[in-house]
């Protein structure tokens, strides 16, 4: 926190601090214990500096570079002075150095393909790879969507086109901006969004075994790339059957522009800084990445890696809402006391935690399973699907509410641009429509995961073997949670009409936050001394998945000591959180 939020004996400025020019890392007391759990240890002290230097950045030199380039937003630039057609995509010099930090000097979308990212000999793990993503949305959410993109064509091609990656993966995951490749993937039609099956993009086939792609899409992210993988139809079959996955160059090995064009670029909401467009293909040569007749089915690999990112820039727009709140109230005097005095305000500063720390939680966990998935473990790749479907749908959506609240947190200060806050609700949005809506997520989550993928025991499994060494006091009401959520997951999943599939999605993340906060709290009492997180599970397991008399007035008490626990950052012992949960 700045110095005068933590002596009071300093003369404190009449308008509350933010949290600009801290360490980002160093002020979130969760991300570096739980990564304890997760990583190797020679892994975990290797990354140590290099988490420090990204949470320095994220709370100065890229927290200032993202707003200038929010305020700078890419032009799009049809044609050169010549008059021939380029249509390029210019940005601000702040958002080129944005990508200079985030694809070259952390590789963050080279780090999980080859050896050497941050001085380590061999790709960096999935847990890794997403950690330094939290923290780097905390300052910047739009290059991650590039990020994100770029990651996921990359192992698109490994999995399924070895040619392909031969040609693409060292651009892909060079950390030089010389030779850098971006991708992007381009689905989105005007009548195509949620409904992929209505695409009318055509592919025909060339005498040269290319491909020539006819058509517009609606919504195209980093439309500036140098490669898009596009869904386009293949064949005469409807639906979802007949859609093939391509990869289209911006520029073809003859060195000339593609017949592809960028029509417009959006003017969005949030992410300004980075360039959507409408992209209008005429007669574009692409490459049919696989087998061309599973197109569909090949773009859900690049769909659940986004999905993860998506779901990890949440948490970390959630830390960040949650230290401008701490910081603020922490910084600022209100009728005689700090506002973290206040009893509303702690309370408040609570419901803001609760969300963040079960995203930040259930973001690990995923990334574990995408890791063990990636290193054949086949349970691990079928919970997969079903993990990243709830984290984007539930992680999303609690972001926009707690960058909101925490906005209020900051009163009429957090509704000016001028603070992060504005910037984070703006952002926050994106996150339940750039995978699919909510309900979209809610029912591959429940009737493809759990219904068709065989997806639900796996996940329950792995869930129920972390509540092994947990007190019983704490295992036996959060598996009990847990096998009622799974038991609503596979009802949801046979009721035809899809109507509870958004209640059963809630249900499972809920319960799943609440065991992987039992096995955390439990292993965190041991190692580092800090049980609070099993109070989590208590709150998680009353105020998510317990009926409550909304004029009852619950035990205040217990509450009362758990807010004072993690508002003034005192650990607890095993036995006080057991005491408290």
């Amino acid at each position: 926190m700045p110095e005068d939020a933590r002596d009071p004996t300093r003369p404190r400025s009449l308008v509350a601090p933010d949290a600009a020019g801290l360490n980002l890392y160093s002020v979130d007391g969760a991300l570096g214990p739980l990564l304890d759990l997760w990583l190797e240890p020679s892994l975990r002290a290797h990354l140590e500096p290099h988490l420090d230097a990204l949470g320095a950045l994220a709370g100065g030199q890229l927290d200032a570079l993202a707003r200038v380039a929010d305020r700078n937003p890419p032009a799009l630039v049809q044609r050169d002075r010549f008059g021939t057609d380029i249509s390029s995509v210019e940005h601000h010099p702040a958002w080129r150095a944005i990508e200079e930090i985030g694809l070259g000097r952390f590789g963050l979308a080279a780090m999980s393909h080859r050896p050497g990212v941050l001085g380590w000999p061999a790709p960096l793990p999935a847990v890794a790879k997403y950690a330094f993503q939290y923290l780097f949305a905390q300052a910047e959410f739009g290059l991650l969507c590039t990020i994100a993109m770029t990651d996921a064509m990359a192992r698109v091609l490994a999995r399924f086109d070895p040619a392909l990656a031969a040609a693409w993966l060292p651009a892909l995951t060079s950390q030089d901006a010389e030779s850098w490749a971006t991708g992007a993937m381009f689905i989105t039609e005007k009548a195509a969004g949620s409904d992929v099956g209505a695409t009318t993009t055509v592919a025909a086939q060339n005498p040269d075994g290319t491909w020539s792609l006819s058509g517009e899409k609606w919504f195209c992210s980093n439309a500036g790339c140098d490669a898009a993988l596009v869904l386009a139809r293949a064949r005469g079959v409807p639906g979802t059957a007949g859609l093939g996955l391509f990869l289209l160059p911006r520029t073809l090995p003859d060195g000339r522009r593609n017949r592809w064009r960028i029509v417009r670029l959006k003017e969005k909401l949030g992410t300004r800084g980075l360039a959507t467009g409408e992209v209008l293909l005429e007669g574009a040569t692409a490459w049919a990445v696989g087998d061309v007749t599973r197109g569909f089915a090949q773009m859900l690999e690049m769909v659940d890696v986004s999905r993860l990112s998506n779901g990890v820039r949440a948490a970390g727009m959630m830390r960040r809402a949650l230290t401008e709140a701490s910081v603020a109230t922490a910084g600022r005097m209100a009728f005689g006391r700090r506002l973290a005095d206040h009893a509303l305000a702690r309370r408040q500063l609570l419901k803001l935690r609760l969300p963040a720390e079960q995203a930040l939680s259930f973001s690990l966990f995923a990334a574990d399973a995408m890791g063990r998935a990636d290193s054949g473990d086949a349970e691990a790749a079928t919970m997969l699907q079903l993990a990243t479907a709830l984290l984007t749908f539930r992680a999303c959506r609690d972001s926009r509410t707690v960058t909101g609240d925490a906005m209020e947190m900051r009163g009429g200060n957090g509704y000016v641009e001028d603070f992060v806050e504005a910037r984070l609700v703006r952002d926050s949005h994106l996150g339940s429509l750039w995978e699919g809506t909510s309900s979209l997520l809610a029912e591959d989550a429940i009737a493809r995961a759990v219904g068709r993928g065989g997806a639900l025991g796996p996940f329950v499994a792995a869930l129920t073997a972390l509540l092994a060494d947990v007190p019983l006091a704490v295992a036996g009401p959060v598996a009990e949670a847990l096998a009622r959520a799974a038991a609503l997951a596979e009802e949801a999943a046979g009721e035809p009409s899809g109507v509870l599939h958004r209640q059963a999605a809630s249900a499972l993340y809920h319960a799943a936050t609440a065991a992987l906060f039992a096995w955390e709290g439990t292993r965190l009492a041991a190692s580092h001394g800090d049980a609070r997180r099993l109070t989590l599970a208590r709150l998680v397991l009353e105020h998510r998945l317990a009926a409550r008399d909304p004029l009852a007035r619950g035990d205040l008490g217990a509450e009362a000591a758990i807010t004072e626990a993690w508002v003034e950052d005192q650990k607890l012992t095993l036995a006080e959180a057991l005491a408290l949960a």
